[in-house]
């Protein structure tokens, strides 16, 4: 089994499946009551480290600084939420036993929180984890959250181009010419004398002439005018982001020169 020295090398550090793949960070170690002996690690997953998961560490070992279990991404993900005060009680370790398929709870145990570095039972120790270590010095390792945000790409929308027909009137001017008919008259002179008595004296006669005119002419073509197509660019934002943080305060205790707080 794995020991709670161990555990404590690999808070804060990935954890495995059994294929190598990382799950999570390993957050918080809970040591059963009467043994003493490590019985459960939380493991942070999801986006950002939202989401908690409780997994025994029974089968669990450590792999080059990491902690490697038997179970696999999702089960993890998937397993019962359990409100987090320090400790578990006897009814929900039994049901995070059934989950993972284990036959160790009983209805009668009871882990607490492992404070890394701390003295005294398990019952007794306090939330939170110290990585000073037991065997580093005598210091207390003040801890908070830190708000590690990112992007994800989701769509947002669609756009497409479309084509239709719409009519339109156009006016063109266009110079158009006629034909008009103009009476001429030219006296009798030695030029054209013999033309004029060419007929008989008297007689009766017509005479026409075709008139003509222009008119206008509409014909169409279609010719491209443009090529359209829709691009994409990339325009940069800047959005606030807000978030709940958790820090530890260290308070002192006694007649202490100074701050008495951190």
């Amino acid at each position: 089994m794995i020991s709670t020295e161990q555990l404590e090398q690999v808070i804060g550090q990935d954890v495995v499946d059994g294929t190598g793949s990382k799950v999570g960070t390993a957050r918080q170690v809970y040591l059963d009551d009467t043994t003493g002996q490590p019985a459960w690690v939380t493991v942070r997953t999801g986006l950002f480290g939202s989401s908690e998961s409780f997994v025994p560490v029974k089968d669990a070992s450590t792999d080059g600084g990491r902690l490697r279990v038997p179970y696999s991404k999702d089960q993890i993900k998937d397993a019962p939420r359990v409100d987090d005060d320090g400790h578990l009680s006897p009814d929900q370790e039994e049901e995070l036993y059934r989950y993972y398929g284990l036959s160790e709870g009983h209805g009668t145990e009871r882990s607490s929180w492992f404070e890394a570095g701390a003295g005294g039972n398990a019952g007794d120790r306090t939330t939170g984890y110290d990585t000073s270590g037991p065997t580093t010095d005598d210091a207390m390792t003040r801890s908070e959250e830190q708000l590690h945000v990112g992007t994800e790409k989701v769509q947002a929308g669609r756009a497409r181009l479309r084509k239709h027909i719409v009519t339109e009137q156009q006016q063109v001017t266009v110079p158009v010419s006629r034909e008009e008919v103009r009476v001429q008259r030219e006296p009798i002179t030695d030029a054209n004398i013999g033309q004029a008595m060419g007929g008989p004296d008297i007689s009766e006669e017509e005479h026409e002439v075709v008139l003509t005119e222009e008119r206008p002419v509409v014909a169409k073509e279609t010719v491209p005018v443009e090529r359209v197509r829709l691009a994409k660019e990339a325009v940069t934002e800047e959005q606030q982001v807000t978030a709940d943080v958790r820090k530890e305060r260290i308070e002192t205790e006694g007649d202490l020169p100074g701050e008495s707080r951190l």
